[in-house]
């Protein structure tokens, strides 16, 4: 029997997968809460549903599960009430390969001693009233759910602050190999966001199976000892856009404004002692606003094939060591980048010095292709100013639904052309639903292909397909 969680590569065919729609929650950010719910601008809630994030859901229905809308293509784009996508609606597509969030949580809310703790433990942290936590436990487990994601009640009361980032499911979680690793998101903002996926996986019937194989982070124990100026580098902070299964035996995660180093030490050291893999290796990125994560750096196509931006590239460090031996700059620690991979059974770690030079080594190493067909495509077509206005933009953060074939947002013209010169072809969403529904094309066949997103109000949001999804399972090529 197919295991329900595996995911032991980046690129090989997507299977199972956790998503969340945006909710009413993402139409209530205002502009003086914006940056402290970690969003850059407000949205446009409707226009990001149904012109953007429904092709989405559509596109992976299509390759994941497409008995649940082969040919009901026109009658769900034909009903403006969207039920199709929403989870309490009878007629939701109910998929148990394309999964959101929000109907995990409903089914975990129907049993009434769970329901009751994780009301309490909602509202513990967000320091709602006693009345209100007794209120909250009135409604059915199928509205809870919403509430308790929105923060709206269908009274159009605002509870408690909405969660606009949980459209970014890899924060969460990470499978890894057979193994699931609940991440610790570095904002408050996000709190509630990991309380929800804690209870999620600990209780719904869908990973009773791996139960024993989730990953839990510890706190540093000193933690609340330390002066304020020292816990930021100090707290046990992971958040999934940190981290890549890209191979078997090999894990990526990225030290980040979001992920500390001893948050990556405790994950080594879990993953060491249960011997689920034997190398992992440490990305150390700038801390800044424009990367966040090292997936809004670079991102796996294909096997032999990556997509990154160049500025974080060989070429540029080169010219940044140059200038240092010459005496002209000397960049700041903070913004330097730094590889260390460590082994198990092996006490010195080793330093890799460009990204192109791990990333070819997962290449040849881990995934056995030729040096010699190891390829990058970089964000902007390395061209200036669009490298970092496109990977502003989500150029380096794709989704491989299976190998080669990739989904990432509309609007990056300069990388797409990157990657028509190495012979991909693009195609709009709406465009490869049609196909898909009439035969011309099929996902079991198509290769080589950059389907098209909408994103003019997803990109707001600062995160792409790779960070809105959560796989559960892949097949290993």
């Amino acid at each position: 029997m197919e295991k329900s969680i595996k995911v032991s590569t980046e690129v090989g065919r997507l299977k199972r997968l956790l998503i969340h729609s945006p909710d009413s929650g993402l139409g209530k950010v205002v502009p003086s809460k914006a940056q402290d719910w970690l969003f850059e601008d407000i949205i446009h809630l409707d226009t990001m549903r149904k012109h953007e994030y429904d092709y989405y859901v559509k596109t992976l229905l299509y390759f994941l599960d497409p008995a649940k809308i082969k040919g009901r293509l026109a009658a769900i784009d034909a009903d403006e009430a969207r039920n199709f996508f929403k989870p309490e609606h009878p007629d939701y597509f109910h998929s148990d390969k394309v999964i959101e969030v929000q109907k995990l949580l409903s089914d975990v809310l129907s049993d009434r001693s769970t329901c009751t703790r994780l009301v309490a433990a909602v509202c513990a942290i967000e320091h709602c009233s006693f009345t209100t936590q007794t209120e909250l436990l009135q409604y059915p487990a199928s509205e809870l759910a919403k509430i308790l994601i929105s923060g709206m009640t269908p009274e159009k009361q605002m509870l408690f602050a909405p969660i606009p980032n949980f459209i970014f499911t890899r924060d969460i979680g990470i499978t890894i190999n057979e193994h699931l690793l609940l991440n610790k998101p570095a904002k408050n903002a996000r709190s509630r966001e990991a309380l929800l996926m804690q209870y999620i996986v600990f209780y719904h019937a869908m990973f009773a199976e791996i139960r024993n194989n989730i990953i839990e982070i510890p706190e540093n124990e000193h933690h609340f000892l330390m002066p304020e100026e020292q816990k930021n580098g100090n707290a046990a902070t992971l958040e999934g856009g940190d981290v890549m299964m890209v191979a078997p035996n090999h894990l990526l995660i990225g030290i980040s404004e979001r992920t500390t180093v001893y948050a990556a030490k405790q994950v080594i050291q879990l993953l060491f002692e249960k011997a689920v893999l034997d190398k992992v290796t440490l990305v150390k990125i700038p801390k800044k606003r424009d990367y966040m994560h090292i997936d809004t750096v670079f991102t796996q196509v294909k096997r032999n094939m990556w997509v990154l931006l160049g500025s974080l590239g060989k070429k540029a460090k080169q010219e940044d060591e140059t200038y240092i031996k010459l005496g002209l700059i000397k960049p700041k620690a903070s913004e330097e980048l730094k590889i260390i991979q460590f082994r198990r059974n092996e006490k010195e770690p080793k330093t890799i010095a460009y990204l192109e030079d791990l990333l070819t080594e997962i290449s040849v190493k881990d995934l056995g292709c030729n040096p010699a067909e190891v390829q990058f495509v970089y964000s902007g077509n390395n061209e200036f100013p669009y490298g970092d206005r496109e990977q502003w933009t989500d150029s380096c953060n794709l989704l491989a639904l299976k190998e080669g074939v990739v989904i990432g947002y509309d609007r990056n013209d300069k990388t797409l052309e990157a990657f028509k010169a190495l012979g991909f072809e693009a195609i709009k969403t709406a465009d490869l639903l049609q196909d898909f529904e009439s035969g011309k094309r099929s996902p079991d066949t198509i290769e080589n292909t950059f389907i098209l997103l909408p994103s003019a109000e997803l990109s707001r949001a600062r995160g792409g397909s790779h960070c809105m999804s959560m796989p559960l399972l892949r097949s290993d090529f």
